[in-house]
């Protein structure tokens, strides 16, 4: 499939293309899909890390449609990765919903990366929602020894069913995102309340919910917490366009 000009600056960026291959497919927690695709040598060439993403392109009426999707329990000897699909209304969605074994579909790589973790590290403070949690899985996956405080945003009353791969030093809540011109205040008064007893130079806080949550609770952390960019790791998985 033709990537169009989204694809043609990428790879000039020097972004590195892949064919995934589906192997298998299944339904998690009532609103996510998660696809098995073998990585057409994708993680021999590009290492695994955490909250390591691809972007993968789609056919959207003829056009190309690209979305990014974090890389899920890698495995670099066997050559094959999950992805995860929320299920709603989207070209992303309907292809996976669709995919049967032996199905492909173009994958790209670039931008992706995750610095190593300051020391020391007291807690992990991570936030997120069904678009991130993949992402969130993998951290504590890699700190599976670390305390960590998770907050997780709900959209609907089902995501509390998606797994989250807590242990016992984990701490996980959800809350509801809201509707209207209160949607997402929830989210960043409970954050904020929660890091209350954070201690700036020894914690690390990772945040991935929609763009304007993200955005107000990295400035309480630079300006009002001072916490150093260097234990600060955000990105916005998602804008809400209501």
């Amino acid at each position: 499939m033709q990537h169009g000009w989204q694809g043609a600056v990428i790879k000039a960026l020097r972004g590195r293309d892949f064919t995934l291959e589906v192997l298998s497919a299944q339904d998690v927690g009532g609103r996510c899909r998660r696809v098995r695709v073998r990585d057409g040598g994708l993680l021999a060439a590009c290492p695994p890390h955490p909250t390591m993403w691809v972007r993968l392109w789609f056919s959207d009426g003829g056009r190309p449609h690209q979305r990014a999707f974090t890389v899920v329990d890698p495995d670099p000897a066997a050559g094959s990765f999950d992805l995860e699909f929320a299920l709603h209304d989207g070209v992303a969605a309907a292809w996976s919903l669709a995919a049967r074994p032996g199905d492909r579909l173009d994958a790209t790589v670039y931008g992706t990366r995750f610095d190593p973790l300051p020391e020391p590290v007291r807690r992990l403070h991570l936030v997120g929602d069904p678009a991130s949690l993949p992402a969130v899985n993998s951290v504590l996956d890699a700190h599976a020894g670390t305390p960590a405080t998770v907050v997780l945003e709900e959209g609907h009353p089902d995501d509390r069913a998606l797994p989250v791969r807590a242990r016992a030093c984990h701490d996980v809540t959800w809350v509801p995102r809201g509707e209207g011109a209160a949607a997402g205040g929830a989210l960043v008064d409970r954050v904020r309340s929660g890091w209350a007893d954070a201690d700036a130079r020894a914690d690390w806080f990772w945040l991935g919910c929609e763009a304007a949550s993200t955005r107000a609770l990295v400035r309480h952390l630079r300006r009002e917490l001072g916490v150093p960019k260097e234990r600060v790791s955000a990105l916005g998985y998602w804008r809400d366009e209501a």
